[in-house]
């Protein structure tokens, strides 16, 4: 029996992800709990397992393709078929009714009737999002075999954005409209050479070596142009989607939404320097890259037990405060696919040791994209540690939800008096950004007070932990 895995929902409501990387092509063994597919979100680069033991039918869906929550994105041959079966696997003919007969449609296959889906682009699939309709391609069969050696689909025409007027799409797989993309060239221009005419890597190579203008690939509208002899000179257009489409969206509402207060502290934190030298000396913090990120987060954590008011969030609906007694601690990371914000859930409830820990561990999986939704979600402040890009300070906005951020500066020798003497000393500068809707001068100004006291004695945090 054909069973087809639907794209789930792997956040808190999220409608779309685009698929990154498949682990499997048709033809192979799948078992169930197999990572096979990596997708991202608006929130996270997130891994999917297969839910049942069997053989990969068809991939539904392309590196690269965005798709919504509910199609399905892969066909799984389950039970034992016998290497014929395994080989060659009909496509049906796309679902119609009759109010959709007189346009390409795409029905989305009934999961419990066992019913084979249909091949990637053809038809229109079911979705809430509003989308460019797919047309089916002139003289392509309606069933297809599947090969037993992996195929990289070549994607159809689409519609264009003029309603009513067909506009072919060039054939071309995936690996050469990226090619295409980095050049700059626009496969609507070209002659394909290759099998039915579709365009191969050697077709866009000399138009490039050409330099004849065309339409910039990745325009959307292709009304500018750049000639591809002179791309490295001209504009670069990145598409805005995942993680980066999300980051973007939470900053604007945020910084729209809460009126930032932005206040600086600049500290001596001489000794909290060499209370680290120390600490990364104990058996306790063995294999752990200790950094003043630990102290800071220490000193913030304290710091909102003596001052709850800070760690809490606006419910405008509502029209109250929403004061929460225990920090999930959100460390800002600059991953390769955007500014994330994971946290450490119930971080005021570690030692230093488990902190630590808590810290590299997320810092790590954040940078290579494994973060999950669950580490992504739930956050009650932030800390952004803008000195390890050799920053002494800024004035950071909000993460959504929350009524303030520390941002943490370069630790750097600094002329300072220390008992009447000029000195040098190791100081750094501390910027609390908070929403003055919940926090007024004096409360802001009292949290950045403790939390700089506390790096200038260490001793403190003792004392008021």
């Amino acid at each position: 029996m054909l069973r087809e895995f639907k794209l789930p929902d792997v956040g808190e409501g999220l409608t779309e992800a685009d698929i990154v990387a498949w682990h499997v092509k048709p033809g192979e063994a799948v078992e169930d709990g197999q990572i096979i597919v990596e997708i991202e979100t608006a929130k996270a680069v997130v891994e999917l397992p297969c839910p049942w033991d069997g053989t990969v039918a068809r991939l539904l869906a392309e590196e690269g393709q965005t798709v919504d929550v509910g199609v399905p994105i892969i066909a799984v041959e389950v039970g034992a078929p016998d290497s014929a079966e395994r080989a060659s696997v009909p496509a049906p003919a796309p679902a119609e009714s009759p109010a959709e007969s007189s346009a390409p449609a795409e029905s989305v296959p009934d999961d419990e009737a066992g019913a084979h889906s249909v091949l990637v682009g053809y038809g229109v699939r079911a979705s809430s999002t509003t989308r460019r309709a797919r047309k089916a391609v002139a003289g392509r069969p309606e069933t297809a075999e599947v090969p037993t050696a992996p195929e990289v689909p070549v994607e159809p025409p689409e519609m264009p954005a003029e309603p009513g007027v067909p506009a072919a799409r060039a054939l071309a797989k995936p690996p050469v409209r990226k090619l295409a993309r980095d050049l700059g060239i626009s496969l609507a221009e070209l002659a394909g050479s290759g099998p039915d005419g579709s365009i191969t890597r050697d077709d866009v190579q000399r138009a490039a070596a050409t330099g004849t203008e065309v339409r910039s690939a990745g325009s959307g509208n292709g009304s500018r142009t750049v000639s591809p002899a002179t791309a490295a000179g001209g504009d670069e257009r990145i598409p805005v989607r995942g993680v980066r489409k999300h980051m973007a969206a939470a900053m604007v509402s945020s910084a729209f939404t809460a009126p930032h207060v932005t206040e600086f502290l600049q500290v001596d934190v001489t000794e909290t320097m060499s209370a680290l030298r120390r600490v990364r000396e104990l058996p306790e913090f063995a294999g752990l890259r200790v950094s003043p990120l630990l102290f800071v987060a220490r000193a913030l954590l304290i710091a909102a037990a003596r001052h709850p008011l800070i760690n809490s969030s606006w419910d405008a609906a509502a029209e109250e405060i929403v004061v929460k007694h225990y920090v999930n601690l959100g460390i800002a990371v600059a991953a390769e696919r955007g500014l994330i914000v994971p946290n450490i859930k119930r971080a005021d409830a570690l030692s230093l040791p488990e902190l630590a820990r808590g810290l590299q561990a997320l810092t790590e999986t954040s940078r290579a994209g494994k973060a999950t939704p669950a580490d992504l979600t739930g956050g009650t402040i932030t800390i952004t540690n803008v000195g390890v890009f050799g920053v002494d300070a800024g004035t950071p906005i909000l993460t959504p939800g929350e009524t303030a951020i520390l941002a943490f500066g370069q630790v750097k020798d600094t002329p300072w008096v220390v008992d009447g003497q000029l000195a040098v000393r190791k100081a750094c500068t501390l910027s609390l950004s908070f929403d003055h809707r919940i926090v007024d001068g004096e409360l802001g100004s009292a949290v950045l007070r403790d939390i700089g006291a506390m790096l200038e004695d260490p001793v403190r945090m003792l004392a008021w932990g």
